[in-house]
């Protein structure tokens, strides 16, 4: 990955993020205020469902930015990426299921049934991004694997002469 890609995707990794926390702070109390007049504990949760879903995200550009770091380094293809792949993956399911839960939260009031049905196939959507990247890291785990290969050849050679 060459220096302009991984320095463009930073960008958008910072804006993302800085957006993101505007949208919590500026925007947040705003939904709230909105929301007068609904039930508190429905208020709650949708409150909370949106403040999860954009963590998701900030979590995720926080590990996509780590796993940038350690593909600069040179050292994506160790055991310590599985750490931030897993917590990717974990985002992402929980995305899957905020979103399934939006849903379910807005079934029985006056939103229209073609906007659950809507956010039902954006969880399952969701969900098979977490297949993919699950895909992504079995990739991962075979090219980890065959780099100690490599490793232990160098070395046994190194030996040798």
């Amino acid at each position: 990955m060459g220096r302009l890609t991984i320095l463009a995707l930073r960008i958008v990794i910072v804006l993302a993020v800085v957006g993101s926390v505007g949208v919590q702070i500026r925007m947040m109390p705003l939904v709230w205020a909105d929301l007068e007049g609904t039930e508190d504990r429905i208020r709650v949760l949708l409150l909370g469902i949106l403040i999860l879903g954009i963590m998701t995200m900030q979590v995720s550009a926080v590990c996509v930015w780590r796993l940038l770091t350690m593909v600069r380094r040179g050292s994506v293809f160790t055991p310590a990426a599985f750490r931030y792949v897993d917590v990717i993956i974990g985002a992402i399911a929980m995305a899957s299921l905020l979103t399934f839960l939006l849903a379910i939260l807005l079934a029985p009031g006056d939103v229209a049934p073609g906007i659950v049905g809507l956010l039902c196939g954006a969880a399952l959507v969701i969900a098979g991004v977490v297949l993919i990247v699950l895909v992504l890291r079995a990739l991962l785990t075979q090219a980890v694997a065959r780099e100690i290969e490599a490793q232990q050849l160098r070395s046994e050679l190194n030996e040798v002469i």
